[in-house]
């Protein structure tokens, strides 16, 4: 099947999930979820296989653990499809409404994209969470994963679509895009059949897809996220906020990749930082300031502006909040930045100044996630500032129309 015609028949379900009632789209969330927990050694076994061959393919370990699933990471994935049952359906929302003088009502309304294609790299998880809020928010869903994880995808696909079918939803409500690259390009190219798209991975993906898209898309962003510790921070918090950012699961755009020290807190904090990054493995890259109190791996510039997704982290003092400021603005990817401070003022500039998704004070990049935020799954987080930025949950998969409703009136 080519992938227009995929398209087409995805079109046609988006007429059904359009009309759908919350109660049969959250039934056929439950469905599904059970549906994928019934398949968790198929889905288990054909992840093998994927990992198994990247693994022989010399990928890296950061990939690799994207690629990965576990029972609990596949529990996860059904509670994530539960949870969206649980959540309110964002389609017929009023946004906004009024009443004009000549007594006409003007109401702006949520409603479905329609067909949203998502463009993912490696991790198989992303599948279940794009399905389910693509259904839940009324759209239906093609989504092109990459090669590595094919027969991950296909089996939680599957799994997916016996849930569609036995709520009594067409399977084509989601499908998978198989195929050689040349389906990715004829995908961006189905403009008037796909109202949106949304890549989900690498730099070199996201930008190809930028630029390269006939359909509109909503650009989900890279990580190089920032943690800067304030001159009189508590030390224990900066610490453990740090180690949690870094090491909890290196492998995401939403762990911290850059740490900046307030030179004034540097001779009491800068040791005790390195100390515990090197008890949890990381490899630091500093800066020639850094390497006075330890040993590091001498930081270039291009350090600075890596997203590792690995236990790797550049390290740099600052003179001052000003410093760390214009650092941020030179490096930063707009994904997710944090401050450490005991101070309301420093705590205010920061977050007036620094334009980023989500900016943090006291606690840990991690939280960024639209499971943290009580999203439920989220499909991505946005870097764009159009009308979805940060992590994206069912509002953010919806567009809006004007319904105007009168009385016979007639403009004069």
């Amino acid at each position: 099947m080519t992938v227009q015609e995929q398209a087409r028949k995805a079109r046609s379900a988006a007429l059904t999930l359009g009309s759908a009632t919350r109660a049969t789209k959250d039934a056929a969330l439950l469905a599904m979820a059970d549906a994928l927990a019934k398949s968790e050694t198929a889905v288990l076994e054909a992840n093998a296989r994927d990992v198994a061959r990247a693994e022989a393919n010399g990928t890296s370990a950061a990939l690799i653990d994207r690629l990965r699933l576990t029972p609990d990471r596949i529990a996860g994935m059904v509670e994530g499809l539960r949870d969206l049952a649980a959540l309110p359906d964002p389609v017929g929302d009023v946004v906004r409404g009024w009443t004009n003088a000549n007594g006409v009502q003007v109401r702006q309304v949520r409603v479905p994209f329609g067909v949203v294609g998502i463009i993912y790299e490696a991790r198989p998880n992303v599948t279940a969470d794009a399905g389910g809020i693509c259904l839940k928010s009324g759209n239906a869903a093609l989504l092109r994963g990459s090669s590595s994880a094919a027969e991950s995808n296909a089996a939680v696909v599957e799994a997916l679509q016996t849930g569609l079918v036995d709520a009594g939803f067409p399977a084509e409500a989601i499908q998978l895009v198989p195929g050689p690259r040349e389906v990715t390009s004829q995908l961006m190219a189905a403009r008037g059949l796909v109202d949106v798209l949304i890549p989900r991975g690498g730099a070199g993906l996201i930008d190809n897809v930028v630029r390269n898209s006939q359909v509109p898309v909503i650009e989900t962003g890279v990580g190089n996220c920032h943690l800067f510790v304030d001159a009189g921070a508590d030390e224990q918090m900066a610490l453990n906020i740090l180690i949690n950012a870094k090491t909890q699961r290196p492998s995401v755009c939403n762990a911290v990749e850059t740490l900046l020290v307030h030179a004034d807190l540097a001779d009491s904090f800068v040791p005790k930082a390195l100390d515990a990054l090197a008890a949890h493995g990381v490899a630091v890259h500093g800066d020639p300031q850094v390497a006075a109190y330890g040993e590091v791996i001498p930081a270039e510039d291009q350090d600075f502006a890596e997203e590792y997704l690995s236990l790797d982290l550049a390290v740099a003092i600052v003179a001052s909040l000003d410093a760390a400021l214009q650092h941020i603005r030179r490096y930063s990817t707009g994904h997710t930045e944090t401050i450490i401070t005991q101070s309301q003022s420093s705590a205010a500039r920061f977050t007036a100044e620094v334009d980023a998704a989500a900016v943090l004070v006291n606690a840990s990049s991690r939280f960024v996630d639209g499971g943290e935020f009580g999203f439920g799954a989220e499909i991505g987080i946005s870097t764009q500032k159009l009308h979805a930025r940060g992590p994206m949950g069912l509002p953010e998969m919806t567009s809006s129309k004007y319904v105007v409703t009168g009385s016979g009136q007639v403009r004069q």
